[in-house]
């Protein structure tokens, strides 16, 4: 068993694992070049000079380090030359700090690292969406060492993942602790949307609202199912995942808080947690203080979300709000308002072993509506307030009205010359 753990660039964390199978940590500039799988404003302040003297820490504590490049998109930028420059500069310094590896989603940033930098070695992400066998086969073929498989994908899909296994030689590896739900419709621009979220350079200037992000989190508290109906893996289940050959995992979150990086290395490793599931696979709600945390963060989310040119403030207030109440923004005070008792989930994982889920339809099948019955706890109270603002959020970016593009009436833009003529209809969301 070994262990690829997201870093929050807190030192701390490093000393604090190194009793644990952590092979390497995973982390990345706030913005470069290639962008990433998370915005800028939620990855606070971390610059060359911190990046450098935590691969180092981490070397002297015999962890390695993976270097992220993992964005779905570069934006075209790597087929011009100041694209190309901008990239090696960047390839160039992750070799200079003693990087051991990258994580890439690109076929061609994939060949550029193994023509000009073979000290590196070469992950691909699960922005990649492996899947399948052939497509295993393919990236291996274009020289990959290791495979991070598409944890939404194949994570119950325990045919399909004894199939890959068998059909490549490199490493894979599977993301344990993420909870997008399996099967998302929206997964594949949602990776995009990240993309540019994080790339320094690109004419939003890391301004970014994630409406994929505000919808998931909004499913799940609509229905609690959608928090079963997941990706992750519980630490007792780890097993069923070894017996198939995989003994690589994926630990996330990089925004969070320190004790909650090795409370999740503890409870993998120990495969075994009691307590609520969504301590080890939700980015956000924790009840203690993360990097970031505090007036250096809020300054620096400031300096990416305040953009009155770009976005009306007015109605920004309530994504703020939103973020105040389900503690994406910083520490959660009181009990958690969602819980998923993990304990409650034993045995939940049997009907996947034998069956998978992606020529099934749950409504038919049910086998999540019922162990969601027994496992997740919502407050009404939390979940009344949160859905109210979720609505009011959505249908201001829905309408237009987050950027100022509706009348205040209510009126739907249209054409000059047919406003002219047309009265306003009033307001119905």
């Amino acid at each position: 068993m070994k262990f690829s753990l997201a870093t929050n660039f807190d030192d701390a964390l490093i000393e604090q694992v190194r009793p644990f199978p952590v092979k390497e940590l995973f982390g990345k500039l706030s913005k470069d070049i290639a962008g990433g799988g998370r915005a800028t404003y939620q990855i606070v302040g971390i610059d060359r000079r911190r990046v450098k003297q935590h691969v180092e820490l981490a070397h002297r504590n015999g962890i390695g380090f993976n270097y992220l490049l993992n964005a779905a998109c570069l934006d075209n930028l790597e087929f011009t030359r100041g694209g190309q420059k901008s990239i090696r500069g960047l390839l160039g310094w992750v070799c200079d700090i003693g990087c051991e590896s990258v994580t890439v989603s690109s076929p061609f940033l994939l060949r550029i690292v193994k023509e000009c930098y073979p000290q590196l070695r070469v992950r691909v992400s699960v922005f990649a969406t492996v899947d399948h066998v052939r497509k295993a086969k393919m990236w291996e073929d274009l020289g990959a060492d290791c495979l991070m498989l598409d944890s939404i994908l194949v994570n119950r899909e325990f045919e399909v993942l004894k199939a890959i296994r068998k059909g490549v030689k490199c490493e894979l590896q599977l993301m344990v602790s993420n909870n997008c739900m399996q099967s998302c419709a929206m997964s594949p621009y949602h990776m995009n949307t990240l993309a540019h979220a994080s790339q320094s350079g690109h004419h939003t200037k890391g301004f970014f609202i994630d409406w994929c992000f505000l919808k998931c989190t909004q499913m799940k508290l609509l229905d609690p199912v959608n928090y079963i109906r997941s990706e992750w893996i519980r630490p007792e289940d780890l097993h069923h995942y070894e017996a198939l050959g995989y003994d690589s995992f994926k630990i996330t979150e990089r925004g969070a808080p320190t004790a909650a990086l090795v409370g999740r290395v503890r409870a993998w490793s120990e495969r075994r947690y009691d307590g609520n599931l969504l301590d080890l696979v939700q980015p956000f709600g924790f009840d203690l203080a993360r990097p970031g945390d505090g007036a250096m963060g809020l300054w620096w989310r400031l300096k990416h979300l305040f953009r009155p040119f770009t976005v009306s403030l007015k109605k920004m207030w309530n994504v703020k709000k939103l973020a105040e109440e389900r503690g994406m923004l910083g520490t959660r005070e009181g009990a958690a308002p969602v819980t998923i008792d993990n304990r409650a989930l034993d045995g939940f994982i049997g009907r996947f072993l034998t069956a998978g889920c992606k020529d099934v339809d749950c409504e038919t099948c049910r086998h999540c509506h019922r162990w969601a019955e027994k496992s997740v706890k919502i407050d009404p109270e939390y979940k009344r307030k949160c859905l109210k603002l979720y609505e009011e959020i959505f249908a201001d970016m829905h309408s237009g009205r987050m950027w100022g593009l509706v009348p205040s009436n209510g009126a739907v833009p249209m054409p000059e010359a047919a406003a002219m003529d047309v009265k306003a209809k009033p307001e119905t969301t």
